[in-house]
């Protein structure tokens, strides 16, 4: 709701559960809504394979469409409110768990919502996170309402949630958590504003990110299952070679189930493949179960060797040629929404702050604080009106900034290009000084707002 900055059908906002269904959110020209049932035969949806998980699970699916801008580059499956204490044990009528791996395995991008109020992970959202395992690059996680506790209690409810999502995700690598208060009300606490609007932008340039890389996402996938797909011939032709052809069957089916991770081992050390790419041992086991053995294939060397020969020369220059079809092609980043709000005007992310301060002003900015750079610009002793590097170094080192910074201080400061500077380039040094020491990144090349009075060139009148 927050990113299209419109109702779409179905939507529901409130206390938690209150979505009871998995509606995906879908660009069309006129606003409506789809039933899970007619949205499986619909050959233009990409949703026929969920047919599979039967009439209770379609009964809580929906397609909502509606002209929004947003829509046009990108569509979202939003997923039922996780359920917490007594409600997780009654069942839903369909394995959740198997519904969000089948769209995690699909979509770009999984981002779990967590409320600054409400930090435990209920045994039914450890499940739902545990299905995504394998997805780990597209998880992101937002800390919303971050804005209805204080900066204190923030830092606290920040390293509660990191703490609890270390426990669920065994990574040693931290999540990428995006802080904010993401609703179109007025903030209940405005300490962190600059905070929020931060995390914001950064998650917006995520999401704008999503349509421009999605054929090397597709690309990726397939290298993924196609590697899967060898490593799954590979187990199924090993259970057949060990059959026996008449009797015992059934018992060596149960033997061979039972020793599946020394399988594992073996095939790892005879076709030098990773551990991470056989399928987990419990799973895998299960599914076995109810397979006959004596009805699988026999390994076929040449099929391999096709998959591998695609793997290392294929790929490579499908590669190539998505990246030249991308460069020839627009750039394309999501549009309209909560995303139009924050790219351009006074109130985009950053706007009249740091090295854009001034930018709309007609009096240099730099101006205001001059008086007090020229006090220090006199006590070393210029000649001709200019100070030497020698003598700026002396002054600007006492910031702490290292030199590679200062370096280039220097060279934006340095307008003429002659070595020295005189009391505008003096003062214009100092305000990069404060606007690094600020926090705030230093331009690349130095906007014509900032370059000094005495340095700008009159315009040319023509006669």
């Amino acid at each position: 709701r927050y990113l299209l900055e419109q109702d779409f059908p179905g939507m529901r906002i409130g206390p938690e559960p209150t979505t009871d269904s998995f509606i995906a959110v879908m660009y069309g020209d006129s606003e409506g809504s789809i039933p899970g049932n007619a949205l499986v035969v619909d050959p233009k949806k990409p949703f026929r394979k969920l047919s599979r998980f039967g009439n209770a699970f379609l009964n809580r699916f929906m397609c909502s469409q509606l002209p929004n801008q947003v829509l046009k580059s990108i569509s979202i499956i939003d997923s039922p409110g996780i359920l917490s204490g007594e409600k997780q044990r009654i069942s839903r009528g369909y394995d959740f768990c198997q519904v969000l791996q089948w769209f995690a395995e699909r979509v770009d991008r999984i981002i779990l919502l967590f409320d600054a109020h409400k930090l435990d992970i209920s045994d039914e959202f450890s499940e739902a996170i545990k299905s995504f395992r394998g997805q780990d690059d597209k998880i992101r996680v937002v800390l919303n309402k971050a804005d209805q506790v204080d900066t204190q209690q923030l830092m606290r409810v920040y390293g509660a949630l990191m703490w609890s999502l270390g426990k669920v995700i065994n990574t040693p690598e931290v999540l990428r958590v995006y802080i904010g208060s993401f609703w179109a009300h007025p903030l209940r606490n405005t300490e962190n504003r600059r905070l929020f609007e931060a995390e914001a932008q950064d998650l917006f340039k995520d999401i704008q990110s999503l349509p421009q890389k999605a054929a090397v996402r597709k690309l990726n996938d397939l290298i993924k299952r196609a590697r899967l797909a060898k490593v799954h011939a590979y187990i199924i032709s090993y259970l057949k070679k060990e059959m026996p052809s008449v009797f015992g069957k059934e018992n060596k089916k149960k033997e061979l189930i039972s020793r599946l991770p020394e399988i594992y081992t073996q095939l790892q050390r005879e076709y030098h493949i990773s551990a991470g790419d056989f399928p987990e041992v419990q799973k895998m086991q299960e599914l076995l179960e109810t397979c006959d053995f004596t009805k699988f294939h026999s390994l076929k060397p040449k099929l391999i060797e096709a998959v591998d020969n695609m793997l290392a020369n294929k790929i490579a220059s499908l590669m190539s040629l998505i990246r030249e079809e991308e460069s020839n092609m627009p750039t394309e980043v999501v549009h309209g929404g909560a995303f139009d709000g924050t790219m351009a005007g006074p109130f985009g992310h950053g706007y009249g702050e740091g090295a854009k301060e001034g930018a709309d002003e007609d009096e240099w900015v730099v101006a205001k604080d001059k008086p007090a750079y020229d006090e220090i610009f006199y006590t070393l002793s210029p000649i001709n009106g200019k100070i030497s590097g020698i003598s700026a170094k002396k002054e600007m080192v006492t910031s702490k900034l290292p030199n590679s910074v200062l370096g280039k201080i220097w060279k934006l400061s340095d307008c003429d290009g002659d070595g020295m500077l005189d009391d505008e380039e003096f003062a214009l040094a100092k305000h990069l000084i404060k606007i690094k020491l600020d926090g705030y990144e230093l331009p690349g090349t130095l906007p014509s707002h900032l370059v000094p009075p005495s340095h700008r060139k009159p315009f040319q009148t023509a006669e």
